[in-house]
């Protein structure tokens, strides 16, 4: 099966390890993994900031980038939901509508892939090395939780890896505050909703021992570890589901 891996930027510029970790997820579910060297942006920022054009733009490139692929997976379910639930609202009126509906249709989030597609149960077997962790909890980020239906799919694999053991904390399903421009518009409203996101992470500490929070997009990862440390918590491990699944640690 030839799966086509989309990095994402943040994966790219910020935390490299996160893609490795999926690739090595996707080769051992038996996929043939391509890359295409030249992709950059899903064109989510500027959809979301209105600028159509520069969106459409980025997207097209997607779409010669990745058309060739039997499924596109990301290990984001904001840059898969913006292409499959997106993308048909940026070509409605576009030339290539048929041929983004059908990629789009081929379009996962990655623990959604490796679950509902893959039907993948072998993580035991990829562990390179233990996280220094071993009780999670996990963050469900609102892009694959509210659009692409992902909750169950990063749980079932987690239980797969040994020693781990998973603790729910409070409003688990609640957003941490970035949601992309949102943050930079409304910088305190999100800051005040990051800080009851690091207070809930806290407090499952506490009351579970959990030292590590987990959750599947970089988004989500660089704002609640960002405000984890100014709160003066250095020692919360903030990681990608990936990472833990594929027993990469972060670089």
């Amino acid at each position: 099966m030839k799966v086509g891996l989309f990095v994402t930027c943040l994966v790219d510029l910020m935390r490299p390890s996160i893609g490795f970790a999926a690739l090595r997820l996707l080769e051992a579910a038996g996929c043939a993994v391509i890359v295409p060297a030249t992709q950059t942006c899903c064109g989510q920022p500027g959809y979301n900031s209105g600028d159509r054009a520069s969106a459409l733009a980025l997207a097209r490139k997607v779409l010669g980038e990745f058309e060739a692929c039997e499924y596109v997976i990301a290990p984001s379910g904001s840059c898969a939901g913006m292409i499959r639930t997106h993308y048909p609202d940026l070509f409605r009126d576009q030339p290539e509508r048929e041929r983004v509906d059908a990629l789009c249709a081929r379009t996962y989030e990655l623990t959604d892939f490796l679950v509902n597609v893959m039907r993948f149960d072998g993580i035991k077997a990829i562990q390179k090395k233990s996280i220094k962790s071993n009780t999670y909890t996990y963050h469900d980020s609102c892009s694959g939780l509210r659009e692409l239906n992902v909750k169950a799919q990063p749980r079932a694999l987690l239980a797969q890896v040994p020693g781990l053991t998973l603790k729910e904390m409070d409003e688990c399903e609640t957003c941490c505050g970035f949601g992309g421009t949102f943050a930079v518009k409304y910088g305190d409203i999100s800051t005040h909703i990051a800080d009851r996101k690091c207070e809930n992470i806290a407090k499952c500490g506490a009351e579970h021992g959990t030292e590590a929070v987990v959750l599947g997009d970089l988004g989500c990862m660089l704002n609640i570890e960002g405000r984890l440390r100014r709160r003066g918590d250095m020692k919360t491990q903030v990681l990608h589901v990936a990472e833990v699944l594929a027993g990469v640690a972060p670089a």
